[in-house]
C-alpha cells in the first residue's frame, strides 16, 4: 500500500487517478508528493518519501539538489500546460498590438445618453488605438519544447514568420516543429530578426536574466517582448530602460515585479498579467492527472517517465518480485548489488540499469521475493540511497 500527499489544490481527476491506483492520502510520512505552486522544502520530506511530483513544468520551488542526495525522484509534467500557455502568448501578442487594453479602458469611460454622440466620439478615437496584424510578421522563439514548438504551429497558421533558438533542443522537439522555422545559431541572432520574442525556458542558474541590458540592443526597434516562462529570465529594469530608449515598443509578462507594477501605472508599453499562463481548467486537469500517473508508475513499478533529476527507466514485468534500487553513479556498484543478491542464491530474471550526472537506477526482476535480509543487506552497500522491494500484491 502507496500514500501520497498534496500541497495546493490538486484537481480532482488526478486524485481519482491516485485512489484507482490504490494510492492513499495522509498527512504525514508519505511515500510521494504532489504540488503545483507550494516552496517546498527539505524538511518536508519524511522518512518513506520516494518521489516529487510538480503538476506543472517548472520546479524552482522543488529543492531538488536534496532530493537527488536523498534518491527521491522529482517529476514535472511537460506539455501538460502547453496549450494553455501558447494561447496566452497569442493572446499577449494582440494585446501588445492592437490597443486593446487601452481601448477598453476608454470605452468603459465614455458618458453619453445620446447614440449618434457615441458614434461619432468612437469614430474620432478608434485611430488612437490602432495597431498592427500579426500576419506577415517575424517571431523569435527561445526554447523549442512542448511550449515552443505549439506556438510555432500556431503562429504560422495565423501567417507570421517563424525563427526559433534552442541549442538543447531534443529530437522529439524538433519533429514537432514546422519546417518552415528557421534556426537562429545565437540569441543574438533571433532577436535581430524578429518583431516578437516569446521566451519559453527553464529559470535555471544559465538563464537568469537571459534577457537584459547586452542583449537588449540587439531587438529590432518597436518590437515586442512576452514572458510568461519564469520572471527571473528577464532583468525587469534593463527591460524598462529599453522601453524608455524605443528599443522594445511592448513587454507582456506574468511576473509583475513593483518596478513593473510602477511603470505599468504611468505608461502602456508594460501589460501584466497575474501569473495566468497556465490557469485553465484543462492545464490543471492535464498536469494533475500526468502527475498521478507519473507517481503511480514510478511506486507500483519503479518506472520513470520526465523526471527532472533521474533518467528514464522502464523494464517489463518478468516477475512478480521486483527491487528498485537508487545508487550514486560509482563505478562496480552493479557488482556489489548482483554479488549481494547471488549471495542469499537469488536469481535475477531480468535488470535495467540507467544513469544521469551523479544518480543510477537499477530496476531488477527477481525469481523469489526479496527476503527482509537482502533488502538490509543493499542498504548497508556504500553509496545505495534506496532500496525498494516490490511484490505483484502490495
Amino acid at each position: 500500500m502507496f500514500t501520497f500527499k498534496t500541497f495546493n489544490n490538486i484537481a480532482e481527476d488526478g486524485l481519482a487517478v491516485m485512489a484507482s491506483k490504490n494510492i492513499n492520502a495522509v498527512s504525514e510520512n508519505p511515500d510521494a508528493l504532489i504540488l503545483r505552486s507550494h516552496k517546498l522544502v527539505a524538511e518536508e520530506f519524511g522518512h518513506n518519501l520516494s518521489a516529487i511530483a510538480r503538476a506543472g513544468a517548472g520546479v524552482n520551488n522543488i529543492p531538488v539538489k536534496n532530493a537527488t542526495d536523498l534518491g527521491v525522484v522529482v517529476f514535472n509534467t511537460p506539455g501538460a500546460n502547453a496549450n494553455a500557455v501558447k494561447e496566452l502568448v497569442i493572446c499577449g501578442m494582440l494585446l501588445s498590438s492592437r490597443g486593446i487594453v487601452d481601448g477598453i479602458n476608454f470605452a468603459k469611460n465614455l458618458e453619453s445618453s445620446d447614440s449618434d454622440a457615441l458614434n461619432k466620439m468612437l469614430e474620432a478615437q478608434k485611430k488612437t488605438f490602432a495597431g498592427n496584424e500579426l500576419s506577415g510578421k517575424t517571431i523569435g522563439i527561445v526554447g523549442l519544447g512542448a511550449i515552443g514548438s505549439m506556438l510555432a504551429q500556431a503562429s504560422q497558421a495565423l501567417g507570421m514568420k517563424l525563427v526559433g533558438y534552442d541549442p538543447h533542443i531534443s529530437i522529439d522537439s524538433a519533429w514537432r516543429l514546422p519546417r518552415e522555422v528557421e534556426k537562429a545559431e545565437t540569441l543574438e541572432d533571433l532577436l535581430k530578426k524578429s518583431d516578437y520574442v516569446s521566451l519559453h525556458v527553464p529559470l535555471v542558474e544559465a538563464t537568469k536574466n537571459l534577457i537584459n541590458a547586452d542583449n537588449l540592443k540587439y531587438f529590432k526597434s518597436g518590437s515586442r517582448l512576452i514572458n510568461l516562462s519564469r520572471g527571473g529570465i528577464v532583468n525587469s529594469n534593463d527591460v524598462i530602460q529599453a522601453l524608455e530608449n524605443g528599443n522594445l515598443s511592448k513587454f507582456v509578462t506574468d511576473f509583475p515585479t513593483p518596478e513593473l507594477i510602477a511603470r505599468s501605472a504611468e505608461n502602456s508599453d508594460v501589460i501584466l498579467l497575474p501569473h495566468m499562463g497556465a490557469s485553465t481548467k484543462e492545464a490543471e486537469v492535464n498536469c494533475a492527472v500526468m502527475a498521478a500517473n507519473q507517481i503511480a508508475n514510478f511506486l507500483q513499478r519503479g518506472v520513470i517517465i520526465n523526471s527532472i533529476n533521474f533518467p528514464n527507466v522502464s523494464l517489463e514485468r518478468s516477475t512478480p518480485h521486483r527491487l528498485v534500487i537508487i545508487t550514486k553513479n560509482e563505478p562496480g556498484m552493479i557488482s556489489k548489488i548482483t554479488d549481494s543478491i547471488a549471495s542469499l542464491n537469488l536469481n535475477i530474471a531480468e535488470m535495467s540499469n540507467k544513469s544521469r550526472d551523479e544518480i543510477a537506477i537499477n530496476l531488477i526482476d527477481l525469481e523469489y521475493e526479496a527476503s527482509d535480509e537482502l533488502v538490509s543487506q543493499l542498504k548497508s552497500i556504500e553509496h545505495v540511497l534506496k532500496v525498494r522491494s516490490i511484490n505483484t500484491a502490495s
